[in-house]
Parts: C-alpha cells; structure tokens; sequence
C-alpha cells in the first residue's frame, strides 16, 4: 500500500511472516518528548527476526510492532518541558529509556532496569516510520559533521562500546572476534580504537571477512567445519599466542566452545551474540583456567563517546552501510537483509531528504 507524504508510513510486523507498510497517526509529544522527523533507520537482524519468527526468547509480537531502533531524525517539535533541545535539531536516538528510576538507574546500568522502554521490542513500538516521539533525554544532538547515517551507527556502535568496556580492552589487548557480521564489525573498530595491538577475526564468509579486514583487522580467518578446538588452535597459530580477550558475536554453540578454548589463562570472553537458550559449553575448562565469561545487554552510557569518536573521525563507521532504500521500499530492504547480503541495510525516511 502506497502511503502520501504528509502521512505517518510505518514499518510494522504483526506475526510471523506478516510485515507491512501502514500509516499510522502522527503522535503528540508529552512534556519531556520530542516529535521528530525521522531520516535514517538501519535494519537490525533482531527486527528480521521479528518478522520472521514473531518471537526472541521471551519477547513476543502479540499486536502489531513497529520495527527499527538504529535511528537519527530531526526534531520537528518539542514538548513543553524540554530545554536542550529545539526544532531543526538533527539527533541520535539511544533506543531504551527507563520508566523509573530504580536501583539499576541508580547505579548506572540503566539497560538493566527490568521495567525499561525499548524500541521495537514486544511490545514497545521502534522508530522505523516517518514521525516518531522519544524521551528528550534520549535524543543527542549530533554535530555538523557527523552525518545521519552514522547517528543511526550509533546504535550497533553503541554494542562494541559497551562489550569491549565490559572484556576490558586495553592499551596492547590481544583480541579474537568471533563472527563478522556488523556487531562484529563494531567490536573490531572499537577494540583497535581503545587499544588492541591486534585482533584477529573468524567468520564463514569471505566477503564478510574482506570488510573486517577494511575496518581494521589485523588477520581473519575463515572457518569452514573445523572443531571448536581446531579453530582455538588455528587463532593461536595466527597471533602467535593466545588472545586475552575474546569477543564472541554469533551465539552459536560451536563458537561460543570455541572462544573459551581460544582465551589465554585469566583472560575474559564476552558473549554478545544469543543463540538458543541452552548452550553445552566446557565451563570447567574456563574455570580452572580462570577465564571470566561475561554477558553484555545492549549498552548504557555510550551515545555521548560514539558521538565524540566520530565528530573527532577517530573512528569510521561508514563503509559499514551497503545498501540504501526509501521507506516505501522497506519490504525489499528486509528481503535484502534476510538473505545476508551486504552489511548494514539503511532506510531512508524522508522522502524530501535522502542524502547519507
């Protein structure tokens, strides 16, 4: 269904398998919100998987969602209580917003606040359509050069931020990212950037394996149907010692075994990438080694560094976007992602507006 361009387009799944284009009201912003005009939104694989299993874990698309948290827009209005911002302000949009102030805001580890508002996450809608309203506080005003695409980067961004603070990468760390897709990808520009002498990276794809290379990889490896301790064995032939940190990006089982075997002695493995629920690991081995294994939920905190490492070009987040499509040709562009091609697939929101 074709929608004009004064109406609210959004991309919104309804079950499994049932993803449409639907207008939708153009929402009033409370005191504390914005409304902004939405202009660049990246596909992420838990939205496909959304539309293609109605489900993750838990969380269950039981009435229609609308996808997208990877977002930048421009602020078109602003409700009564807001000061930092103003209309025409351009802004990142950091997708989970707590709805009280309990211990873990208190602490800081507000991505941990059970009650927490979370684009595109049953049953919270996203921000995949062409006005959407968000808590003012959530919204950073992006610098002049620091384009929309790379505003909605933040998000993804944001994830290789957090998962390397909590693997602890430092000055010299040697990494190992396991898997090369963009999550991947962002942990091995943000390892190098805090630090990392080198990082090597395994995936299946050779294409996938060439773009880790371009963002900074120091050696990748392509796994075909090796071991998980004949993988170990390969990372360590390649860097010439055991990594002290391991990044684990695909959930899969086989991968997870073989990030632990992979980690020198007292090193660390976080898990960023959730397979299944249930997972066979070799705990004991990670044990006696004294290898810590951590977990990461999304990231807290980050929006205001991502934003300074890219207005200061530290680091570079575009060759991540491969593809470009207008909002009216989202269903294709979800096809595009579901089929693994290219890295990172953009929508564009604003039809007057479809510059990166």
């Amino acid at each position: 269904a074709m929608a004009a361009p004064g109406q609210n387009v959004a991309v919104v799944v309804h079950r499994a398998g049932d993803l449409r284009l639907e207008n939708r009201p153009i929402p009033e912003p409370g005191p504390n919100e914005v409304l902004l005009r939405m202009h660049s939104v990246g596909i992420c694989g838990s939205d496909v998987h959304y539309w293609q299993h109605g489900r993750i874990g838990d969380f269950v698309v039981k009435d229609p969602m609308v996808l997208g948290h990877e977002a930048s827009g421009t602020v078109i209005k602003v409700g009564s209580g807001v000061t930092h911002l103003k209309p025409g302000d351009r802004v990142a949009i950091e997708p989970g917003v707590p709805r009280e102030m309990d211990e873990f805001c208190k602490a800081g580890r507000y991505n941990l606040s059970p009650t927490i508002f979370f684009c595109a996450t049953p049953p919270d809608d996203g921000n995949l359509c062409r006005y959407y309203k968000h808590s003012a506080s959530y919204c950073y005003k992006l610098p002049d050069n620091v384009t929309f695409e790379e505003g909605a980067l933040i998000e993804p961004l944001s994830v290789g931020i957090h998962a390397c603070k909590r693997a602890g990468v430092t000055l010299g760390s040697t990494v190992f990212v396991s898997g090369s897709g963009p999550i991947g990808l962002v942990n091995v520009i943000v390892a190098k950037m805090m630090g990392a002498a080198v990082v090597v990276v395994t995936d299946l794809s050779a294409s996938r394996l060439q773009k880790a290379k371009e963002v900074g990889a120091d050696f990748t490896i392509q796994v075909k149907n090796e071991t998980p301790q004949e993988v170990a064995s390969k990372v360590k032939s390649v860097l010439g010692c055991m990594p002290e940190i391991t990044v684990e990006c695909t959930g899969v089982q086989a991968c997870i075994q073989a990030g632990i075997y992979a980690t020198r002695s007292g090193g660390t493995v976080v898990l960023v990438g959730l397979g299944p629920e249930m997972v066979t690991v070799p705990i004991v081995n990670a044990a006696v080694r004294e290898v810590d294994v951590r977990g990461i939920f999304r990231y807290c905190n980050t929006w205001p560094v991502a934003i300074a490492l890219l207005a200061s070009k530290r680091i570079n987040v575009k060759p991540l976007v491969t593809h470009r499509f207008p909002l009216e040709k989202a269903l294709e562009a979800f096809e595009t992602t579901k089929r693994g091609e290219g890295v990172k697939v953009m929508l564009k929101c604003d039809p007057t507006d479809q510059s990166p």
